[in-house]
């Protein structure tokens, strides 16, 4: 009796061994971000996911637009799949030396999680552009924040050797601000209705992809060769990652009109 017990106990303890579990200690996966652009931004993302469920992001970037807002998101999506960052060479369709968004957009995946400073972080949170990062005067966005297990989406964790993130917000004229003397209006601004609003604002300006920790396999087509989300899962996020970029961009213009009229700086919230 004693020895048929002691197997059925070994019996159990290898059927346990065989069920996937969370894993108890952290996890982290770091990327680099590299400039877009030719906007001069580089920096370090790190990315930790705590044991308890909870995700820890911290970003260190530089030569952004001091004092703009820079929309940032981590993307991907729930089931994985190989994205990256887009580059003049493959992406620049028009051929014109500047990654528009709509170039862009087919290598990121859709908005996983949208990067603001306190509150939600869904992509229709990330409406309140008070909530995002704003460049100090020396043009860096130092950003730490730690997001619990009930906010962090679901497939995020399963899936952080395979995300990236990119930031927003370009100066081609080098004058301080978003404006519509550098690039003109914003074609993917036009595309929902909104006019005169500054391509500058809503170009990418940096990319970095995850590394470490069990990278995802070499891409395999459709989404996951960077190709457009599907429908069914990723489209209400990817919608609401576009309405995201909008809002910025018409927060940025409304900021540089003010300053203007008033005739001092338009100061930001500092990220925290």
């Amino acid at each position: 009796m004693t020895k048929l017990r002691n197997s059925l106990v070994l019996a159990a303890v290898a059927a346990l061994l065989c069920v996937p579990m969370r894993a108890a200690a952290d996890t982290t996966v770091k990327a680099k971000l590299v400039e877009q652009n030719a906007s001069g931004v580089s920096g370090t993302v790190r990315l930790t996911a705590l044991g308890d469920g909870r995700l820890k992001v911290v970003i260190h970037s530089e030569g952004l637009v001091p004092g703009q807002p820079h929309a940032q998101h981590i993307h991907g999506s729930a089931h994985g799949g190989h994205f990256g960052c887009p580059t003049l060479k493959m992406n620049d369709t028009d051929g014109d030396g500047v990654l528009t968004n709509e170039e862009a957009a087919g290598e990121y995946g859709t908005v996983f999680v949208a990067l603001t400073t306190k509150g939600g972080t869904s992509p229709e949170d990330g409406l309140d552009v008070k909530r995002m990062p704003v460049a100090d005067s020396q043009g860096r966005v130092d950003y730490e924040r730690t997001f619990s297990a009930k906010t962090v989406p679901d497939g995020l964790i399963e899936h952080l050797s395979s995300l990236h993130v990119v930031q927003h917000g370009i100066d081609t004229n080098n004058n301080g601000q978003y404006d519509l003397d550098a690039l003109g209006v914003s074609t993917f601004a036009e595309s929902l209705g909104v006019p005169n609003i500054p391509e500058e604002a809503t170009d990418p300006a940096s990319c970095g992809v995850v590394q470490g920790a069990g990278m995802s396999g070499k891409p395999r087509g459709g989404v996951e060769t960077g190709g457009a989300p599907g429908p069914e899962v990723n489209a209400p996020l990817a919608a609401a990652g576009s309405a995201l970029l909008l809002v910025s961009a018409g927060f940025a213009v409304s900021a540089v009109t003010r300053s203007r009229r008033n005739g001092i700086a338009d100061e930001g919230q500092t990220p925290t």
